[in-house]
């Protein structure tokens, strides 16, 4: 209606005056309702068609949407593994911070196996005490084999030098039985040492070993027993958390509810335009958005990024062949927008619908020095009929709530 009333003041007026003024015809006398088409069938003509170039023009340079919304993510809330509850520590909805516990399941399994890891560790504490008292007696078995050897030894020694002194004195059949003697603690010398190195090896490697193997199945114990306990991985808040103790959790089936992570929904807003606006959709755009969880206020925006696909194209390798004219809607242009101004989007709820405009601005193509005047003057006129888009979306956020509340029937 403003497009058409604005066209009309180039078009029918001036027609108007011209047959009033110009040529002395009056309205209601020559200009009758019969007669209007026929004496300004140019300026009705030039009107429409003005009308349709300048809403066509807005509409284009100046694209708008209502396909808008504040998206958030939100994370399940999984245990690692399936388990029935035993403790609940929220409500139905509640504000949680990292680390805050959930809720937790069964554990009678995951404590029994570290407690058995526990005992292992200990029992291979013991162990190694053990065995280091074995090499104090191999020490010890040692020595004694040393001191039995060299007794033999001196024993051998005394009667070998009899004999040579005096021969016959000592029966040759004792010094066989000495020299077997010193052999036979000399290998009992060898024993004790080879002893106590296989106990030292086993204090200094075997029983490391195993206690380090102990200490990894007690550390892997405790991270199965932590699982049973679910805990917020960021700030955020839980949502209709209705888990209950008695409950069977599964990661891949039945998740327990619903984090909703802090700051969710307040840092963009998500619109879809038209894909013949395509062209138009650059990043630095300067755009307006107006929320109906806020309603009567128009929120500064940015175009930050224009997603180069169009959901709607992509597919899913299967077993039959793509029909394009399955494809119900065209889909739409995605884009991202930040508020301009820090705090921007506070007081709006996050997933929020908005109705969202966006302006083409050629204020550096203007100013170039190499811009014809002429390409000035027309990129002047884009930017200037922005106003009529911001005026409509100014008028759209005042009549919104009386359309929703009153003509809507809510």
């Amino acid at each position: 209606m403003f497009e058409l009333m604005f066209c009309s003041l180039l078009t029918i007026l001036p027609d108007y005056l011209f047959r009033r003024y110009a040529q002395g015809k009056r309205f209601g006398k020559e200009i009758t309702f019969y007669s209007v088409w026929y004496e300004l069938r140019w300026g009705i003509t030039g009107c429409l068609m003005l009308t349709i170039s300048l809403i066509t023009m807005i509409f284009y340079f100046h694209p708008a949407t209502n396909s808008a919304a504040l998206y958030f993510r939100t994370i399940p809330i999984l245990p690692e593994g399936s388990g029935r509850v035993a403790e609940v520590d929220l409500g139905y909805s509640a504000s949680v911070k990292k680390g805050d516990v959930l809720f937790k399941l069964d554990s009678s399994k995951q404590e029994a196996a570290f407690e058995t890891a526990r005992r292992k560790v200990a029992e291979v504490d013991a162990s190694m005490e053990t065995a280091q008292s074995d090499v104090v007696k191999a020490e010890a078995q040692i020595q004694e084999a040393r001191a039995n050897h060299q007794q033999a030894r001196d024993e051998l020694e005394v009667k070998t030098e009899l004999q040579r002194r005096n021969p016959g004195i000592v029966p040759q059949r004792d010094i066989e039985k000495l020299q077997v003697l010193v052999d036979q603690r000399q290998a009992a010398i060898d024993a004790a040492t080879a002893a106590k190195q296989s106990t030292t090896l086993r204090v200094s490697a075997l029983l490391p070993a195993e206690k380090a193997s102990a200490e990894a199945a007690l550390a892997q114990a405790q991270v199965d027993l932590d699982k049973t306990v679910v805990r917020a991985g960021v700030n955020g808040r839980v949502e209709q958390f209705v888990l209950r103790v008695g409950d069977v959790v599964n990661p891949l089936m039945r998740p327990a509810g619903i984090l909703i992570p802090e700051g969710a929904g307040q840092r963009a807003v998500l619109a879809g335009f038209g894909q013949i606006e395509a062209q138009v959709m650059k990043e630095g755009m300067p755009a307006e958005a107006a929320c109906m969880s806020k309603p009567w206020v128009i929120i500064p925006m940015v175009v930050t990024t224009v997603q180069d696909y169009v959901a709607t194209g992509q597919f899913r390798g299967g077993e039959q062949l793509i029909e394009a004219q399955n494809i119900a809607k065209p889909g739409t242009i995605l884009v991202y927008l930040e508020p301009l101004y820090k705090g921007g989007l506070e007081g709006v709820t996050a997933g929020s619908s908005c109705i969202v405009n966006a302006y083409t601005s050629n204020h550096e193509e203007i100013s170039a020095k190499d811009t014809s005047v002429g390409r000035k003057i027309a990129l002047h006129v884009v930017d200037g009929v922005g106003l009529v888009h911001a005026m409509l979306l100014r008028i759209q956020a005042l009549v919104l709530p009386i359309q929703t509340l009153v003509l809507g029937g809510h």
